[in-house]
């Protein structure tokens, strides 16, 4: 059973529930000597405390996705250098399709060797007559560490808040792609280390894989970015590492544009792979759309403040927004979507 699915909070839930029924229920029912009664008594006290705390833990976990897995939760993933991730190659990549109309699959890319899943959601068009021939524009949507592609479905609205917004004419048409942006839990802020080139799975394989299985557009018009928290640092950063790739980022509450010490220890690398550093001496003529709030300590506006003042000189166009309210939770980045999506469908080209 997953630790985000529901089905493991429902079932908390309901033991949370007997548990506490049959405490009232034999609660002076016990028998016995004073001190065992009161023994007895505590240890029902702390399984009905035991049990609230894990539903609420839950809870939690599951609204900002904190641990993603079993293993993430008991630290038992694997050493970052332990990179031999089997997996079908792009060729034979099997799409499943499970709720809400999304296809599901799991792939080794030949770039980077890391194998990880990814989802895809095609929109409506893609199907009708008038689209038949045409090809599609592509929005990777990068998911928070801890996370999954999962919480975008489970907890960020996807896909039916976009698919709200392309009934409203607000957005036009995009296939969503939503890889794991850490293979085998590692994180590394998207980047390309020896032994863990995650730079080269999000840019290369990912992209090469939804290619092969879609009609898709070719060049950095047809191709963007939108993440949350360090998926939002990932969207503002690989736009101006892989220029012939993206064209254009939406960054949500994203981590410091500077680097995190605790991912990138190194300070010479985790600079040379900082959004501000890099876009400070760029030429690439990409888009960056960066969204926080006021209130948001992880994603301060003085980090994308900062983002602006390096940008200034650099061909990059770059499109702010910082609410007045909010914290680091998906209430703000859902909120944020509209403005997102729809700089991603003004900088990014429509289905032809």
């Amino acid at each position: 059973m997953d630790l985000t699915g529901t089905a493991f909070f429902v079932v908390l839930v309901v033991v949370t529930g007997l548990v506490m029924i049959g405490t009232i229920a034999v609660w002076s029912r016990v028998r016995g000597p004073r001190p065992v009664r009161w023994l007895v008594h505590a240890a029902m006290i702390a399984l009905c405390q035991l049990t609230a705390v894990c539903v609420v833990a839950t809870w939690i976990n599951n609204s900002y996705g904190l641990y993603a897995s079993w293993s993430d939760l008991f630290g038992t993933t694997r050493s970052p250098n332990a990179v031999a991730m089997p997996g079908p190659p792009v060729q034979r990549a099997k799409f499943n399709h499970g709720s809400q109309g999304m296809l599901d699959t799991y792939f080794h890319g030949a770039r980077s060797a890391l194998s990880g899943q990814v989802l895809v959601w095609i929109p409506p068009e893609y199907g009708r007559a008038a689209y038949r021939t045409k090809r599609f524009p592509v929005l990777m949507l990068l998911h928070g560490v801890p996370g999954s592609p999962q919480s975008w479905l489970e907890h960020g609205g996807m896909p039916g808040a976009f698919a709200d917004l392309l009934k409203q004419g607000r957005v036009h048409p995009f296939i969503l792609v939503m890889p794991v942006v850490d293979p085998g839990s590692v994180d590394t802020d998207c980047t390309d280390l020896p032994h863990r080139k995650v730079a080269s799975w999000l840019a290369y394989d990912v992209p090469d894989l939804v290619r092969h299985k879609f009609r898709t557009l070719n060049g950095p018009d047809g191709w963007g970015l939108m993440g949350y928290s360090t998926g939002g640092f990932c969207a503002a950063k690989l736009p101006l590492q892989y220029p012939k790739v993206f064209g254009a980022g939406a960054a949500l509450d994203p981590d410091r544009l500077s680097g995190d010490p605790a991912v990138l220890t190194d300070h010479e690398l985790r600079r040379s792979n900082s959004p501000t550093h890099l876009v400070a001496g760029t030429r690439a003529s990409v888009s960056l759309f960066l969204a926080t709030s006021r209130q948001d300590r992880i994603s301060p506006p003085s980090a994308i403040e900062a983002f602006v003042t390096a940008a200034a000189s650099s061909p990059v166009r770059v499109r702010t927004l910082v609410l007045p309210s909010g914290g680091h939770n998906y209430k703000t980045w859902t909120a944020q979507y509209p403005a997102a999506f729809g700089r991603l469908s003004e900088w990014l080209s429509g289905p032809r």
